[in-house]
């Protein structure tokens, strides 16, 4: 037992901080690879598998696990030691890899992705937690900035991967192939990652994690459900989904207020520059599940690409992030955050504006530069906008703060998703009636994107709005954080 701070919790760096960096790049690489490659698999799991329309919930169950359990994983990770939630997570991932490659229907290959989901959880809402221990205040937006290059590679590298992969071996081979690099991966983590803190004398909130859980699965559920063709957000299904999910996590939000010990410390959102970090990361998020939905439609409908060549074109925002964001994380330590995740967010605005006058007689350079100004203004946000974050944060809830930030991406994608597809299908049926043609016309479709363009670049500059508004620069107070009361030890 110690009385004091284990060495990875003060301002200081590791003395073997880039291999511990190294380690978890190689764990996030493997984790979002798998997230990029079993969508290009889909097509084959349907027809071999007989799934139907159902295939979806192959990728929704796995965006559902992950989204609703980051914020317990995170709090858990501040209870019982960061690297061991990360190693227990990389073993239940793997676990659930291999389930899924052994799965025999589709009942049983959601079940197991739910178990795959759930390792996930505990990957991502840790990774950035530790590299918060590992690097001093200065340090952590380059670090940040080469794990933003490695997720972004890994996104871009699961097409090609799975392609390979599903002409060779078949689609179980993409989830196959993910247990000898896990294993990898764990006896990396093993080795190479620090002790790291835990807290004791507190108590998990059950209560508040199972208001979370259940709020959050089901307003996403709903969220998805909505623009659907087979439900629509007038259904009562839908209805009846967001209004419950919505009442629960109000409900969360005020027990929260109210518990002693807390899963999600309200307290953290009364620190200014964590707030604005967040909020700021949520606009862009959004506004990037947005694109993501609604450019595919463009490419291959409008402009009549081929699934093949709308890949590529779709790989130009991927690539440029990947070289953006270390430059992002270099440039954090020079230049104060809030004008340099600013300026980002307002080139990246100025990309989806400039898409807001799309046309179908653009080709496909057209769609590559303009997506390619998005994720240059991306990189230059990102990273120095995680790093504010995680500076701001007090060290005793630095798992928690972390999950936040992974918690608002991916509820940030599915709103996203969601927002776009209201505002096509309106603004498209709205212009049909007005014009007396049909909804489904390019016109009309033309109408309704260009709509949801506007609506994304409105959403990045409130974003920017919120993140010059942040204040000057700061660590997080009082660091650090750990007293002889609450530090039990290191795992």
């Amino acid at each position: 037992m110690s009385s004091s701070a284990p060495a990875s919790t003060v301002p200081s760096s590791a003395p073997n901080k880039w291999m511990i960096l190294g380690t978890l790049m190689f764990g996030t690489f493997m984790s979002t690879l798998d997230s990029s490659i079993v969508n290009i698999a889909l097509p084959t799991i349907r027809r071999e598998l007989n799934a139907g329309d159902s295939v979806e919930w192959i990728v929704l169950c796995y965006l559902l696990t992950t989204t609703s359990t980051l914020l317990i994983m995170g709090k858990l990770s501040d209870l019982v030691g960061r690297r061991q939630l990360y190693i227990t997570g990389f073993c239940v991932f793997v676990f659930g890899s291999l389930l899924c490659g052994l799965a025999w229907n589709l009942a049983s290959l959601v079940v197991f992705r739910v178990v795959q989901g759930l390792g996930a959880a505990m990957i991502y809402a840790v990774g950035p937690a530790i590299i918060g221990d590992t690097f001093a205040p200065q340090e952590r937006g380059q670090a940040m900035g080469f794990m933003g290059s490695i997720v972004a590679a890994g996104s871009s590298a699961g097409p090609v991967i799975g392609g390979l992969l599903l002409g060779k071996f078949g689609w179980s081979s993409i989830f196959f192939v993910n247990v000898p690099i896990g294993l990898l991966a764990i006896w990396r983590a093993w080795t190479i990652l620090p002790a790291s803190p835990k807290l004791t004398g507190q108590r998990f909130d059950l209560v508040g994690a199972a208001l979370f859980l259940t709020g959050v699965t089901t307003l996403l559920i709903g969220l998805d459900f909505g623009p659907e063709t087979d439900y629509g957000w007038d259904h009562p299904l839908v209805i009846a989904l967001i209004t419950v999910g919505a009442v629960l996590v109000v409900l969360f939000v005020l027990w929260e207020g109210r518990v002693r010990e807390p899963m999600l410390p309200l307290s953290l959102f009364g620190i200014r520059s964590y707030t604005a970090a967040i909020l700021a990361a949520f606009c862009g998020f959004v506004a990037s599940g947005g694109n993501l939905f609604v450019i595919p439609f463009y490419l291959q409908q409008i402009i009549g690409l081929t699934p093949e060549r709308a890949g590529l074109v779709l790989l130009a925002g991927p690539l440029t992030l990947s070289l953006v964001a270390p430059l992002g994380g270099y440039l954090s330590s020079r230049i104060p955050t809030r004008w340099l995740s600013s300026t980002g967010l307002l080139i990246t605005a100025s990309g989806y504006f400039a898409l807001s006058f799309l046309d179908s007689t653009w080709d496909w350079k057209d769609v590559v530069w303009r997506t390619a100004l998005i994720s240059l203004g991306f990189g230059l946000f990102q990273s120095p906008n995680s790093s504010s974050a995680l500076n701001a944060a007090p060290t005793a809830q630095r798992g928690v703060a972390s999950s936040v930030i992974a918690f608002m991406r991916n509820l940030g994608f599915v709103i996203g998703i969601a927002l776009a597809a209201a505002v096509w299908y309106s603004a498209r049926n709205r212009y049909g009636l007005l014009h007396s043609i049909a909804p489904e016309s390019a016109t009309a479709q033309l109408m309704g994107m260009r709509s949801v363009y506007l609506t994304m670049a409105g959403l990045v500059l409130t974003g920017a709005i919120i993140s010059v508004t942040r204040g000057k620069p700061g660590s997080a107070p009082s660091e650090p954080v750990f007293s002889d009361k609450s530090i039990v030890g290191t795992t």
